[in-house]
């Protein structure tokens, strides 16, 4: 795709992002007018010669993405999308900025409004995720050939090359080769304590090009310059960072390219004098037609060539694998699970709940060919490659497997720009501790809806050898603290078959999954049709007559509550077992059910990590068998009867509550 012809003045059109950036952050005293201001020429430039976009199709699969992972300036996303007509971003939005009940946010929010590609509070988050979108858009284009042919643009700060994820990012993309990623870089030298001299002396052209990316530098007010260096850009087959050397707040005569005009309201005499500096002589959230009318040819364009391209699908002989990539559609999972489920209830097999996650990956990539995995080097102990899976690289995209390389949190953001591509269903392991350098970007994907898959095994002491370091006493209860994520810790082959069931079928929820290193024996031995994972929790066990206490456990701790139901039965005392996957599926049950699988009797909780997040099963009153501190190196079993989460403990801990 070339560049297309300037035809109308890019300065006027800049200059409508800078008047609206600054009166909307006056409206609202609140904002960052800085940026807007700053890069209004790259952007104009930008979209009036290369993007490809719809505003009437805002979701059209080989549009081009553009990326604000500055999302402070979030003004220059909104009065772009207000100037190119995006229904939903009318001028009473723009008048409205930060306002609740408004979709002009602080920062953009994906899902808030059209035209917002992704959630791009957290500096650095954006570019990382546009390392994702650029690859979905080379996946795409090796199984879909021109149908899915276009580029991922991202307008990135000091802060966001700053930020540690940017280092896992850029070395990822540079090494595949992303070669339709284009980062236009920010150069102003501002930061919001002052010069970036204050707390940097990093060479970013030299980081970029020892990545293996192409690097160019422009004058960011010069649209010709600009223009060159993105077609240049778009002509190397490596991922480019285009330097544009820019003057923060540019247009502000008294506050332009210092640190004050980064994050606060200009100011109305400042304002009425950048107004004459830019010779706009137009009242606030006033728009000329003229200005109107060259956004909109950028919009026509855009509708053309969606038009074009729809064409070309519907005659495509792709067609329908494109289109079973965009639907998601599960439906041949559910037979082929049904009878992997029949087999395991058959075959009962102790296996490590990470081998029973690879067991049944068997079964969801052969039935789902938009799955797409990978692993941050752990193929081996995270078990994710599964048989017929070839591995991506940069000269062969047709793979389905991602070596992330030793990046926890560049793989879970390059997962989620997977993910928001709408081609794929992203999958990533890890080991549990480490969703800790992940979770910046698995809360995004919680705040933003998006179903990416994390596969985090070594979920607890059970991994033994390798110490406290590696073993994540505290992390179950900090995800679970994370809205809109779903945890699942399964506790035998079925349970876990069942958990990729959920994951897979999820639209709007990311789902976590803490996977066992050890072995562990099968619990459920019949295939139900019915998921008995996806409520949550359940009864395993309910013994004849009555109850007089309720054991709760999850994944590899179900076991332990099983021999004490055994033992406390031979002391005539009546137990129910109840294995609790899920207490955010749980949670979601009618109070009915709840009550009934928890019971109106002492309850004890059994999990080797700490109490904290059991309320939702445990009153103050019942009792918990778990760990209170930090773990220790030894192996798992003599770890368990060391920390005392053994069948013995939740014996007498129900005993102390009858």
């Amino acid at each position: 795709m070339n560049a297309y012809t300037k035809t109308v003045d890019e300065r006027r059109m800049a200059n409508a992002i800078r008047a609206l950036a600054m009166d909307a952050v006056q409206a609202a005293n609140s904002g960052h007018p800085g940026m807007p201001m700053g890069m209004a020429d790259v952007a104009a430039v930008l979209f009036n010669r290369f993007m490809t976009l719809d505003p009437a199709a805002p979701d059209w699969a080989n549009r081009d993405r553009f990326v604000l992972s500055a999302g402070h300036g979030s003004m220059l996303l909104y009065a772009v999308n207000h100037l190119l007509g995006y229904d939903d971003m009318d001028m009473d939005q723009i008048r409205n900025f930060r306002q609740l009940g408004y979709r002009t946010a602080g920062h953009p929010e994906y899902g808030h409004a059209k035209g917002i590609e992704v959630t791009t509070g957290p500096l650095g988050q954006g570019l990382a995720t546009s390392v994702g979108m650029a690859l979905a858009e080379r996946l795409g284009h090796a199984r879909f050939g021109d149908l899915i042919d276009h580029y991922t643009y991202v307008i990135a700060g000091d802060g966001c090359l700053m930020e540690g994820v940017s280092h896992e990012a850029i070395d990822l993309a540079g090494h595949l080769k992303l070669g339709h990623l284009i980062v236009l870089w920010d150069d102003n030298k501002i930061t919001i304590d002052g010069d970036t001299s204050l707390s940097t002396s990093t060479d970013q052209q030299a980081r970029f090009a020892a990545a293996g990316w192409h690097v160019l530098s422009v004058d960011g007010h010069d649209p010709d310059s600009i223009a060159k260096a993105i077609g240049d850009a778009r002509k190397d087959p490596r991922p480019s960072m285009i330097a544009c050397r820019t003057v923060i707040g540019f247009g502000a005569p008294n506050k332009q390219g210092g640190h004050d005009v980064h994050g606060a309201p200009l100011g109305n005499d400042e304002i009425a004098a950048a107004r004459r500096e830019l010779a706009w002589d137009h009242p606030a959230f006033d728009i000329p037609a003229d200005v109107y009318s060259a956004w909109h040819k950028i919009a026509a364009r855009g509708a053309e060539a969606r038009k074009t391209w729809e064409a070309s699908f519907a005659a495509s002989p792709d067609h329908d694998a494109l289109q079973l990539h965009l639907d998601a559609d599960i439906g041949p999972l559910t037979k082929a699970m049904m009878d992997y489920k029949a087999k395991l209830a058959q075959d009962l097999p102790k296996v490590a709940t990470r081998k029973a996650s690879q067991m049944a990956l068997e079964v969801v990539n052969a039935a789902l060919p938009f799955t797409i995995g990978g692993s941050a080097d752990l193929t081996g102990s995270n078990l994710t490659q599964t048989k017929d899976m070839t591995a991506v690289n940069a000269r062969d995209f047709t793979g389905r497997y991602i070596n992330y390389g030793i990046r926890e949190f560049g793989m879970s953001a390059a997962m989620n720009g997977l993910s928001l591509s709408g081609l794929f269903k992203p999958y990533g392991g890890t080991f549990l501790v480490f969703a800790d350098y992940a979770r910046p970007a698995i809360r995004l994907a919680a705040l933003m809806g998006v179903p990416t898959t994390f596969v985090m095994t070594h979920d607890s002491i059970g991994l033994g050898e390798d110490g406290p370091t590696h073993q994540p006493v505290e992390t179950l209860a900090s995800l679970r603290a994370i809205p809109n994520l779903t945890v699942l810790r399964p506790c035998d082959a079925m349970e876990t078959a069942e958990a990729w069931e959920v994951a897979m079928a999820s639209t709007k929820t990311p789902v976590l999954m803490a996977l066992s290193r050890q072995g562990l024996p099968a619990m459920r031995k019949t295939a139900l049709r019915e998921n008995l994972l996806a409520r949550g929790a359940y009864v395993l066990r309910e013994p004849h007559g009555g109850r007089d206490v309720t054991l709760i456990a999850t994944g590899s701790e179900v076991e332990i509550a099983m021999n004490a139901a055994d033992a406390l039965a031979e002391g005539g005392i009546k137990a129910a077992v109840v294995s609790a996957p899920s207490f955010e599926l749980f949670g979601q049950q009618p109070d009915a059910y709840r009550a009934e699988v928890l019971g109106n009797v002492p309850r004890v909780g059994i999990e080797a990590a700490i109490r904290m997040s059991w309320d939702a099963v445990l009153r103050a009153e019942d009792g918990f068998v778990g760990m209170t501190g930090f773990g220790a190196s030894a192996p798992a079993e003599a770890l368990y009867k060391h920390f005392g989460i053994t069948a013995g403990a939740v014996v007498d801990a129900a005993k102390a509550r009858l």
